[in-house]
């Protein structure tokens, strides 16, 4: 199967060599579901936001580009995941959070109860005041203090 690559060029963009010798520049990935199924459904984008190529799974790609692949998806994505719950300054919203996330400690304005949704059975996503989104993969996973400051916002 000819497949294609994915390199920076001098200007850090990525650019994206077609099997026929074509070449795209700059492009953009993008997950399809990037909760629910993060190593699934990814599209490299021109500027117009044409798809270009579609990759079923990322584990269908060599090594190498795979991980420049998922270079150019971290690059674009925000989405902080919290390990663990320090403490909340309140059980009543507004509340400040402090947690642990994959990004190091965050400290977070929770306005509502309304802004903790549940997407599957263990995955819960949060939005803080400043709209930013923070992910929880697994609450059966948490810790037992985490869980337990939790249960009072769900």
């Amino acid at each position: 199967m000819n497949t294609f690559d994915l390199q920076r060029d001098a200007f850090g963009q990525w650019v994206l060599h077609m099997p026929g010798g074509a070449q795209h520049a700059p492009v953009t990935a993008l997950r399809a579901y990037p909760v629910t199924s993060p190593h699934g459904g990814v599209a490299l984008m021109d500027a117009e936001g044409h798809e270009l190529i579609w990759v079923d799974a990322l584990t269908d790609l060599p090594s190498d580009l795979q991980s420049r692949v998922l270079q150019a998806l971290s690059e674009r994505e925000f989405l902080p995941v919290i390990h663990r719950l320090e403490s909340v300054s309140s059980f009543a919203t507004p509340s400040t959070w402090t947690v642990q996330t994959d990004r190091g400690t965050a400290r977070f304005l929770l306005k509502g109860e309304e802004d903790i949704r549940r997407l599957t059975g263990t995955v819960l996503l949060i939005n803080d005041a400043d709209g930013v989104q923070y992910m929880i993969r697994d609450l059966a996973a948490m810790d037992k203090h985490s869980r337990k400051l939790l249960d009072r916002f769900l």
